[in-house]
């Protein structure tokens, strides 16, 4: 990257008033620096793939020592924004995070909090829905042929292989990202990796879904694409949240207590 995109100037704190005369901790040199990277991270200055200039430059440019700046560099690497390889005389390297940066955090906490998967399941059938509605009144035409794709190749093939969980799962993200709303996707991609856990769960230990089960199924994901293709967004909506209702019901029938420490393992 380097030597193509100018480094942002650097800007010391600001001067703030405490409030009840309380003392305010001034930001590290190394925080400062760490921050005027990931601004050009989030402005688009630096893109993914791109490596951070060369230390003598870095330094030069912020006028700090070797280990501030590479205390700002670690900052950025616990926060995934670049990736370091020990020993390599490339240096850092940009990583624009997806939603698996919060996914993981997130389980902990649900398992922490005792949440049980009866509660992420009404929590998906809350942000779906929404997200399909606006899938139909704003989606691409780009976004519909994907879809269809994931319903005509992946999950055939994924009922197939036996991994129908792993390919219905994504095929229930991507209708989210590809709704446009950044927030409801990083929300559906938080919550993934615990539903797909679960449904790989029920239908390889407790419940196999049988060909009939199956051909319901693709048949009611049919009728989505149907809707959000027309344009149609009330009926989509709605058709939705009776599919995921429907779904919710007998999938947790008989084991609605169940928590998510159980399934995550």
């Amino acid at each position: 990257m380097a030597g193509n995109t100018p480094l942002a100037p650097m800007i010391g704190p600001d001067a703030v008033t405490p409030l009840g005369g309380a003392p305010i901790r001034s930001p590290k040199t190394a925080e400062l620096v760490a921050g005027t990277l990931r601004r050009m991270v989030v402005d688009g200055q630096l893109k993914d793939g791109d490596f951070l200039p060369n230390e003598a430059e870095l330094m030069s440019h912020f006028g700090v020592s070797r280990p501030t700046l590479r205390e700002a560099v670690r900052v950025l690497e616990s926060e995934r924004l670049v990736e370091v390889r020990r020993g390599s005389r490339t240096g850092a390297r940009v990583r624009v995070p997806g939603p698996e940066i919060v996914a993981r955090p997130a389980g902990l906490l649900l398992e922490l909090s005792g949440a049980t998967i009866a509660d992420v399941m009404v929590a998906r059938a809350a942000i779906e829905p929404m997200a399909v509605r606006l899938l139909a009144e704003s989606g691409t035409p780009e976004a519909f042929d994907e879809l269809d794709k994931m319903l005509a190749d992946d999950i055939p093939a994924g009922w197939q292989s036996g991994q129908l969980a792993e390919v219905t799962g994504m095929f229930h993200r991507r209708v989210v990202e590809l709704s446009g709303n950044a927030t409801l996707g990083i929300i559906a991609g938080m919550l993934h990796e615990i539903t797909v856990r679960h449904m790989a769960f029920l239908f390889k230990e407790r419940r196999p879904v049988s060909k009939a089960d199956y051909e319901k199924l693709i048949r009611s994901y049919g009728r989505l694409m149907k809707f959000v293709r027309s344009g149609d967004a009330e009926a989509a909506e709605a058709h939705w949240r009776k599919h995921l209702d429907t779904t919710r019901d007998l999938l947790l029938k008989g084991i609605e207590t169940i928590k998510v420490r159980d399934v995550m393992g």
